[in-house]
């Protein structure tokens, strides 16, 4: 049971940054929303959904690659091979968006804007550079300093974009020449993601001082073998999660949700998608520990038993989230979405938190083909999500609007999850007890739309008495917490 233990101290660490650094970038919602008009939020959401397929590009499968040589290794050439990869990467995929930023900024309809794919270039390139000394952090546990240089970016990030769109909005930092337009509230933000990036680099500065250039063939070889199914995989399911808003503003007919312009609606849409942050933090919190966890202890004799623990406790967890949020929508809604026209879209949220339940379901079992070394199976598993993906946003959004943007979502998670776990129990049988979590997800499912067409006679009735159903219910799932614990210590 130590082994447990340990994984839960470092997923609470993990945790508690990512919960507190997601709570602090989620300061930056109330203040986009209170500045920026939907459509300004939605060329923003648009311009990020992007950057999230470009970091799968750039990184390319490579983090994991890391763990994967670097725990059989005592040496430093995985760390020099794998950054020396991601740098040359990074330098060849950067200027490509530069070189042909005017065609690119054209398509997507926003001409004349060519330097906000500029700043995405430069904070692509940055992200790279950093994805492998954090790797190694988890690697070697400093969970502690992981989560110290989280923060530090974070905070640092929240504090330029707040000096830059209330102090220096209405200041042009940068037109030297009279042609440019002035700076933007979207570029602002861009700058503040750059420069906070930037900032975190001199903290590395111990690792990069032993870092030297490599990329013999050999080492190279047998880690982009390893790494290119999960670049696949990676590439599938950045689309899983963003082509919903990548999709939405041009499957949408013209004047689908009156009085709204498509990039609007995606505005919208991106804001409440922000509220399910909640259940992708418990998700990355588990990720960053499970991950270099689960190949550690891959050659235990009780490791199919550890990995169905952790699935049961991760399922409660992520029931307990949903339904905490869905309960006390109402007040966090109003809270963080600060203009009530992004409020409209609020009831998307209980059900984009069950698709990051089974997102998270999903990377739990995702396990066995990683320490098995059949990385291609995650590729074709993702590959058919993204494909659901893709169907379901063209079927159902021009007849749902962004419901069916929801409803592909939750689709293709689910069957992820569902083929991931019968193709697993063929070639690394674990024990998990799918009945119980089952249950416990449609049951927390059930109750969504009960609580959430309770009617209340006044502000202060509605947050009491959902604070109060929500204490009840995390006392349920506790016990059921505490009784998986007592089942597996018996076998």
């Amino acid at each position: 049971m130590h082994v447990i233990k340990k994984l839960v101290s470092d997923t609470a660490i993990y945790g508690l940054s990512s919960i507190v650094g997601r709570v602090l970038n989620y300061l930056l919602v109330p203040l986009y929303t209170s500045i920026l008009l939907p459509a300004e939020y939605g060329m923003l959401t648009e311009l990020y959904a992007y950057a999230a397929f470009g970091n799968t590009l750039y990184i390319f499968g490579l983090e994991t690659a890391y763990f994967r040589f670097a725990s059989q290794e005592k040496n430093a050439t995985s760390f020099n091979v794998a950054t020396s990869a991601l740098l040359l990467i990074s330098l060849c995929f950067s200027g490509l968006l530069i070189v042909f930023s005017k065609p690119l900024i054209g398509w997507m309809g926003y001409v004349g804007c060519e330097r906000y794919l500029y700043y995405l270039a430069a904070i692509l390139a940055l992200d790279t550079l950093l994805v492998i000394p954090f790797a190694q952090l988890r690697l070697q546990k400093r969970a502690l300093f992981f989560a110290v240089a989280k923060l530090f970016q974070i905070g640092l990030n929240i504090v330029l974009n707040s000096l830059f769109l209330y102090v220096l909005k209405d200041i042009s930092l940068f037109r030297s020449q009279p042609e440019l337009a002035p700076i933007s509230s979207v570029e602002y933000i861009l700058l503040a993601n750059l420069l906070a990036n930037a900032a975190v680099l001199p903290l590395f500065s111990q690792a990069f001082a032993k870092f030297k250039f490599q990329l013999p063939w050999q080492t190279i070889k047998h880690m982009f073998v390893y790494a290119f199914p999960l670049l696949l995989m990676g590439l599938a399911g950045t689309a899983n999660e963003m082509l919903s808003r990548v999709f939405l503003k041009y499957l949408l007919p013209l004047g689908f949700y009156p009085g709204y312009s498509n990039t609007a609606i995606l505005g919208i849409f991106g804001a409440c998608y922000k509220l399910s942050v909640f259940m992708s933090l418990a998700i990355q919190a588990l990720r960053y520990a499970a991950e270099p966890f689960f190949f550690s202890h891959s050659q235990d004799k009780n490791s199919p038993q550890i990995y169905s623990q952790v699935m049961q406790g991760y399922i409660l967890v992520a029931c307990f989230i949903l339904f905490a949020i869905t309960a006390n929508l109402d007040w966090l809604s109003y809270l963080f979405l600060r203009n009530p026209v992004y409020r409209t879209g609020i009831e998307i949220v209980p059900y984009l938190l069950l698709a990051y339940l089974w997102l998270g379901v999903y990377y739990n079992l995702s396990i066995w083909f990683k320490l098995i070394n059949k990385t291609y199976y995650g590729a074709i598993i993702t590959g058919i999500g993204a494909l659901i993906t893709v169907a379901a946003n063209i079927l159902l959004v021009p007849y749902l609007g962004y419901w069916g943007s929801v409803w592909a979502t939750v689709a293709s998670y689910t069957s992820m999850s569902v083929l991931c776990y019968y193709q697993g129990q063929k070639y690394y049988p674990i024990p998990y007890r799918v009945g119980r979590g089952l249950v416990a997800i449609f049951m927390t499912v059930a109750l969504v739309p009960l609580v959430r067409n309770m009617s209340y006679t006044s502000w202060p009735s509605n947050i009491l008495t959902n604070l109060g159903f929500t204490f009840v219910f995390g006392l349920l799932l506790a016990k059921l917490l505490f009784n998986n614990l007592a089942y597996y210590r018996q076998r």
